[in-house]
C-alpha cells in the first residue's frame, strides 16, 4: 500500500490568503496543496472572486520548497492540449518536479457559456479528455510529439524543456462515472474519486449527490476501476486512490456545529454523515478511527481535505495527521 498522504485545498479567491495557507501547509507537513480550475467560483455566486488555477500554482511553486502542486482538477476543455502541455511542463520546471497533473472533463456549464466556450455532451468531453491525456504524454516524453485524434492533433509539436519528472508528472484524473473510470484505468497514475457531476453542480453544491455517494457506492466504483484495469492489462496497484474530503472537527462530541454542517451538506442525520466517504466529522478520536477504517476497507491513501472551520484544520493537523504520517 502507498504511504498515507494529505493535501490541503487552498482559498481560491484571494492570492494573499492562498499564499499564506500554502506556506502554512508546508510547515504543517501536508503532502500537497490544491486549487480548482474555474472562471466562476463553484463555492459562491458568479461574482465571487476566483483565481486562475495554473497562475496561482506557479506562483506558489516559486514560494515553496517541498510541497506538491495539484490542480483538483483542471478542466481539459479550457485549454488546447498542446498549450496545457507547455503550461504544465513549465510548472514542473518552476517547482523542481513537484507537480501532479490533476485533470477532469469539466462540468460547470454556466461558466462555459459565459466565457464563450462550447460545452459538448458528456461523452464528447470525456473523449476530448482522453485525447488530451495522450497529447500531454506525447509532448512531455517524445522527441517529436505527434498525435492525430478525432478532436485534437499535433504534428512534431516540439516541447522543450521537458518536465523534470520522468517519465512524466503523475496524472490524476477526477471523477467516478463509468467512462471516466475506463480512461483512468488506461492512463491514470492517481484517481481522485468524487461523485459524478450533473445539472451544473459538483457534490459540494448538490446535497442529493452527496447523500447518495455512500461507502458501498465508493467500493463499487473501486471494484469497477479494477475490472477496467484488468481489461487494460494493468495491475490495481498501478493507480493510487484518493478523494476530496470535507473535514469538520471539534474537541466535543456534542458540538452542534458538527451536526449543522452535516445538515448543510445534505445528510439525513449525523451518523450517516460520519460514515460518508466525502466527509470526516467528529472528535479527533472519532475521525482517526473512521479514517483508519476507510483506508483498510478501500485502499485509499491520498486525501485532499477541505476544512470547514479553522478549528477543524488545526485539530486535523495536530491530532490526526501525525497518526498516519509519522
Amino acid at each position: 500500500m502507498n504511504k498515507i498522504k494529505f493535501g490541503l485545498f487552498l482559498p481560491t479567491g484571494n492570492f494573499a490568503e492562498a499564499k499564506a495557507a500554502a506556506l502554512q501547509a508546508e510547515l504543517d507537513s501536508f503532502y500537497s496543496v490544491s486549487t480548482n480550475d474555474h472562471f466562476f467560483s463553484p463555492l459562491g455566486s458568479h461574482e465571487t472572486p476566483q483565481l486562475e488555477c495554473f497562475t496561482s500554482l506557479t506562483a506558489i511553486a516559486a514560494l515553496t520548497e517541498n510541497i506538491l502542486l495539484v490542480p483538483s482538477v483542471a478542466a481539459a476543455s479550457f485549454r488546447n492540449p498542446a498549450l496545457l502541455a507547455k503550461i504544465t511542463s513549465t510548472l514542473d520546471q518552476v517547482s523542481n518536479g513537484r507537480f501532479i497533473m490533476g485533470l477532469g472533463a469539466g462540468w460547470f456549464d454556466k461558466e462555459y457559456a459565459a466565457h464563450g466556450y462550447p460545452f459538448p455532451s458528456t461523452p464528447e468531453r470525456l473523449a476530448q479528455l482522453e485525447e488530451t491525456v495522450q497529447i500531454l504524454k506525447a509532448m512531455w516524453c517524445d522527441e517529436e510529439p505527434t498525435f492525430s485524434g478525432k478532436h485534437f492533433s499535433i504534428n512534431k509539436a516540439y516541447a522543450n524543456p521537458k518536465p523534470i519528472q520522468k517519465p512524466h508528472p503523475p496524472i490524476m484524473l477526477g471523477g467516478s462515472g463509468p467512462e471516466l473510470l475506463k480512461i483512468a484505468a488506461a492512463h491514470a497514475d492517481i484517481l481522485n474519486i468524487i461523485p459524478p457531476t450533473s445539472n451544473g453542480k459538483d457534490f459540494i453544491n448538490d446535497p442529493e449527490a452527496t447523500a447518495r455517494f455512500t461507502m458501498d457506492v465508493l467500493q463499487t466504483k473501486i471494484a469497477k476501476l479494477h475490472e477496467y484495469m484488468a481489461q487494460a492489462g494493468r495491475d490495481p496497484g498501478e493507480i493510487e486512490l484518493g478523494g476530496i474530503t470535507l473535514v469538520a472537527m471539534s474537541e466535543s462530541a456534542e458540538d452542534e456545529t458538527l451536526r449543522s454542517i452535516a445538515t448543510q451538506l445534505g445528510f439525513p442525520d449525523y451518523a450517516t454523515a460520519q460514515r460518508s466517504p466525502l466527509a470526516l466529522l467528529g472528535t479527533p478520536d472519532e475521525v482517526t478511527s473512521e479514517l483508519q477504517t476507510r483506508i483498510d476497507d478501500t485502499g485509499m491513501t491520498y486525501y485532499i481535505i477541505i476544512p470547514m472551520t479553522p478549528e477543524s484544520q488545526d485539530l486535523f493537523v495536530d491530532t490526526v495527521m501525525p497518526v498516519f504520517t509519522m
